[in-house]
């Protein structure tokens, strides 16, 4: 009787949530999703998604989206292990204050940062100066309006939401099952990979699928930092929808972005590290 009550209570606490999520995101993504195979006469069809990868601009794009998510997800990846191990093993007074200036760039108005990095990498902004004052280059180096600006301008948007995962997910492990590894011959590296990283590999995939889905489907960020020379699928979708007034086609787009996230998100899932 009392387990039945506490479903009762559960059901009722989460309701609300569920109905909110259903009416704004699942019923909107559904309609996506059913917009992008519907044809002219209202039918079922593919016509869309052939359009789209039969076109060598558009497909340019899609794969200059995934490469760039990809290489900010593994440089995440590489750059937040060693913060979120020293971070899981800290006092929590020192952690939490740590953890706020990790989570700044996300507080931070994406506009703004975004434009600080135009000061940073401009023609004549610090680092350029900098590079010409150390005579490495006697003309300024193209820095913007490149892959490397948006790649650098997304590592330092969606970095923190590798951190957190891992914080979450490395504080759990206990320090005797690293402390044994070690006993039986295992190396730092070792005890790293074979043990850390598969103990830890639900904070890796969490963390992993936050970064690349806001990696290629961010707008902001690529927008200025990458401009018209630059463009991936969110600013081509802008382009369809309000520029080219072309809503079948910005559709299919929105609907191959949702595909790719749900598929690397199942990818992450079935190859996670597991213990060897």
């Amino acid at each position: 009787m009392r387990q039945l009550n506490q479903n009762r209570i559960i059901t009722i606490l989460v309701t609300p949530a569920l109905l909110f999520l259903s009416l704004f995101f699942l019923l909107p993504l559904a309609a996506v999703l059913g917009g992008s195979f519907r044809g002219e006469t209202g039918g079922v069809t593919l016509a869309g998604y052939l359009d789209f990868f039969q076109d060598r601009t558009s497909l340019i794009i899609y794969w200059r989206t995934l490469r760039l998510g990809v290489l900010v997800t593994v440089l995440a990846t590489i750059m937040a292990y060693p913060p979120s191990y020293l971070l899981s093993r800290m006092p929590a007074r020192r952690r939490a204050l740590l953890m706020s200036l990790v989570i700044l760039p996300l507080m931070t108005n994406p506009v703004a940062r975004t434009y600080a990095w135009l000061i940073i990498l401009g023609r004549f902004g610090v680092i350029n100066r900098t590079l010409i004052a150390l005579g490495l280059t006697e003309e300024p180096v193209r820095l913007l309006f490149t892959e490397t600006a948006i790649v650098i301008g997304l590592l330092q948007l969606f970095l923190p939401l590798m951190v957190l995962p891992l914080v979450g997910a490395l504080e759990n492990i206990p320090d005797d099952v690293i402390e044994a590894a070690r006993s039986l011959g295992a190396g730092e590296l070792t005890a790293f990979f074979r043990v850390i990283v598969p103990l830890s590999a639900d904070g890796l995939v969490m963390g992993g699928t936050l970064v690349f889905t806001g990696a290629i489907t961010a707008f902001v960020t690529p927008a200025i930092l990458g401009g018209s020379r630059v463009l991936v699928m969110s600013t081509l979708l802008r382009q369809r929808a309000l520029v080219a007034i072309d809503w079948p086609s910005a559709t299919v787009v929105a609907a191959i972005m949702l595909l790719t996230t749900l598929a690397v998100n199942l990818l992450l899932r079935l190859f996670r590290p597991k213990m060897v």
